[in-house]
């Protein structure tokens, strides 16, 4: 009986024959370019605006969409793919997502369903997206923004940089997982004094000085001269760095969030950049990010620096997507456990 996988990601042809080559009972079906355009027309909780190329305008039947989804025993995806998944997949048995997070299920039907759902959490992505902390932390360091800007302006404002030395500076990670622990590693190995927030706070990780429980974050923020926010998006977390959290923080402080957009409340990150407080604030998330462009004011602000959620994004991170799912789909037809297995009570 033939083992029907439905990939709604592009996969190259050496990532298609690894699959394949895992059992001779697998039907790996493509799901054509029509499909994510179809997405996008006519499932509109994901209209998904920086995912997908401008010129795929959904060509195929909605017959044919479905089709597609009903027939699939495995689904491999990521962003996006609609609320009700489940009940268009009624023999959907394993769902694998390619993010490393799960906040995007949260709403949907897959929660708490018989549906196995993995992710790709831990595949080295973590050191992908330490680097983008600290590209982003040395770009405000050493007021790259600002050259920037006067390109944009055609002269340099030379008194306007104020650069400062990262060696010696304090770090507050918020949430040290397995991003956060990376972060703190480069961060440490730059010379900064390392500190964070984890639910489990009993030593400190490798590289940290010291960790706190997240209900310390307030005492702690004063110390930091940089603040990585690397912790999942759950409804404790949502909008934590507000009003209070951004008061805490010491004045010419850089923020960079790579986690989600919802943990950072807009309408406060633009109080505290309008008083002047923050430095810089490095985004590669933000709120409604797969249906807008960021929000004008912040968009337009100089110490603002957004990128289209790519921080985990690097030239091994496919090779690496596609060994976690053929480790899993292997031991899946072999009937063993799978690894990445979502906990839904922790939301990842």
């Amino acid at each position: 009986m033939a083992l029907k996988i439905l990939s709604m990601i592009p996969l190259s042809d050496a990532g298609r024959m690894r699959i394949e080559s895992i059992d001779p009972s697998i039907n790996l079906i493509m799901a054509p370019n029509w499909f994510h355009g179809e997405f996008r027309n006519t499932w509109p909780e994901y209209t998904v605006r920086s995912y997908l190329p401008p010129d795929l305008k959904g060509e195929g039947s909605l017959k044919q969409r479905d089709g597609l989804l009903r027939e699939a025993e495995i689904v491999l995806g990521g962003f996006p793919f609609p609320l009700d998944l489940r009940k268009r997949a009624p023999k959907m048995k394993w769902f694998h997502q390619t993010p490393a997070g799960a906040s995007n299920l949260l709403n949907g039907d897959l929660w708490e369903s018989d549906v196995l759902v993995t992710t790709s959490r831990g595949l080295g992505n973590t050191q992908a997206m330490a680097e983008w902390t600290m590209a982003t932390f040395f770009y405000f360091a050493r007021g790259f923004n600002i050259a920037v800007a006067d390109r944009t302006k055609g002269d340099f404002e030379r008194l306007a940089y104020d650069p400062i030395q990262i060696k010696d500076k304090t770090v507050c990670v918020i949430g040290a997982g397995g991003i956060g622990q990376d972060v703190g590693k480069l961060c440490a190995g730059a010379g900064m004094r390392v500190i964070g927030t984890r639910r489990s706070a009993k030593e400190a990780p490798n590289g940290f000085d010291a960790i706190y429980r997240p209900d310390k974050l307030v005492d702690i923020l004063p110390d930091a001269d940089f603040i990585s926010v690397c912790c999942q998006w759950t409804p404790e977390t949502e909008k934590l760095i507000g009003e209070e959290t951004l008061g805490a923080m010491k004045n010419g402080a850089v923020l960079c969030n790579l986690a989600r957009g919802e943990i950072v409340d807009e309408v406060a990150l633009k109080t505290a950049l309008a008083s002047g407080k923050i430095r810089g604030v490095g985004l590669d998330v933000y709120v409604g990010e797969f249906e807008r462009l960021p929000d004008p004011e912040l968009w337009a602000d100089d110490r603002v620096l957004f990128t289209p959620h790519v921080s985990a994004a690097t030239d091994v991170r496919g090779a690496r997507q596609i060994d976690l799912f053929c480790r899993n789909l292997k031991a899946y037809v072999e009937g063993q456990p799978l690894e990445n297995v979502l906990d839904w009570e922790r939301g990842y």
